[in-house]
């Protein structure tokens, strides 16, 4: 099963959607999942942010935070995926920020990503990532990391519920 299969079936299985935020990877979040049959059941959509004033104008990520730091931080990523998630009515949302090359950006060297997702009750947890590798490569390490860290995010929330239903057992 891959890695956006499994993330599908544990948001079926708890009943919950997912939208994500992209912007080095472009896309290719959303179209790993959707190459998923059934994933309308959970996956809401995505918002590919590439350009920077997208992602405060379109998520809410703060201005000031964005002319300080620049696209490429871990704040940056956190805000994304909660900005996602509200923007597109979703329980969970991911991002991914970065730098995917053949240029530094922001200062930041190639290969520097941050991948976060956010969740309810607060559930919120940012990656950050020193990747090698062409352009093709740092991409697509993006989108298997952060499935990946969802993935983690949902197996933690899932059995912190069945220790609350089961009554600490």
């Amino acid at each position: 099963m891959t890695a956006a299969a499994r993330v599908l079936e544990l948001l079926v299985e708890r009943g919950e959607t997912l939208a994500v935020a992209e912007s080095l990877t472009g896309g290719l979040v959303a179209a790993e999942l959707t190459s998923v049959p059934g994933a309308s059941n959970s996956f809401r959509g995505s918002v590919t942010a590439y350009a920077t004033p997208l992602k405060r104008d379109l998520l809410g990520v703060d201005g000031a935070l964005l002319a300080e730091h620049g696209a490429v931080d871990p704040e940056v990523a956190r805000q994304m995926a909660a900005g996602v998630r509200r923007v597109l009515g979703a329980d969970w949302g991911m991002a991914t920020t970065g730098v995917a090359g053949p240029e530094p950006q922001d200062g930041k060297p190639v290969g520097t990503v941050y991948v976060a997702v956010a969740g309810p009750d607060g559930a919120e947890k940012v990656t950050a990532l020193r990747l090698n590798g062409g352009r093709a490569d740092i991409r697509r390490e993006s989108v298997r990391s952060v499935l990946a860290l969802l993935s983690v995010e949902l197996g933690k929330n899932a059995s912190a519920q069945d220790t609350e239903q089961n009554g600490g057992n």
